[in-house]
């Protein structure tokens, strides 16, 4: 007969939250704030491309808005009740950390179900997760361009059920402030926000970093 399983009380997992959230806000402010003194390991995947949709505020958002700002990306639809609003909860996470320590970035939601999901029915989804317009856009747009952008674009997966339901992607990708795809992560990875996190450290202060010298050769 097997042991019973011991459950660890409600006080230590609130314990072990603070200890992480707290290791994970260090891992961000000694990302950040560390001097520039060479590129980041993040390979260029590839480079995102122009593009301009309509955000939650019925206002055009393109990728030259962007630039400047290091940015995560996912993609969701709002009638989706399952992963969606995990994937919509970790964003939720990670604007409540730009919000504490600033930066120069920005969340980017890309609606996979654009007729559905019209600005207004964005602005109250997004209201629901209590996302500033300021920092995290939900973009909608016409249905080919979405695809197109998600697709070949940001080279992701998505497709549509016989009843016209949307298949997609559940990664979270991290785009430089130049506009390159850098790294992207599964939402079923156990260390999701701090990989996330570390990404987007590494690549702000790779943006303030002072360029390579040239090889006088």
């Amino acid at each position: 007969m097997s042991e019973p399983v011991r459950r660890i009380p409600r006080l230590g997992w609130a314990i072990a939250f603070v200890v992480a959230t707290t290791l994970i806000a260090m891992a961000w402010v000694n990302m950040k704030d560390a001097r520039p003194t060479q590129m980041s390991d993040l390979p260029v995947l590839a480079e995102v491309p122009a593009f301009q949709f309509t955000s939650q505020t019925n206002t055009p958002v393109s990728k030259e808005d962007l630039l400047g700002n290091v940015w995560v990306a996912n993609f969701i639809f709002t009638r989706c009740p399952n992963p969606c609003p995990i994937m919509t909860e970790r964003m939720m996470e990670l604007q409540k950390a730009i919000q504490r320590k600033g930066g120069a970035v920005k969340l980017v939601t890309v609606s996979v179900d654009p007729a559905n999901d019209t600005p207004e029915v964005l602005s109250a989804y997004g209201a629901k997760y209590q996302a500033d317009p300021e920092i995290w856009n939900f973009l909608t747009g016409e249905p080919d361009k979405i695809e197109t952008f998600v697709v070949k674009g940001m080279l992701q997966p998505l497709a549509t059920d016989s009843d016209g339901v949307p298949s997609h992607s559940q990664r979270f990708l991290v785009v430089d402030a130049n506009g390159n795809l850098r790294s992207f992560h599964d939402l079923s990875d156990p260390e999701l926000m701090p990989k996330l996190l570390m990404d987007i450290g590494k690549l702000l202060r790779e943006f303030k970093a002072p360029p390579a010298a040239k090889d006088p050769s």
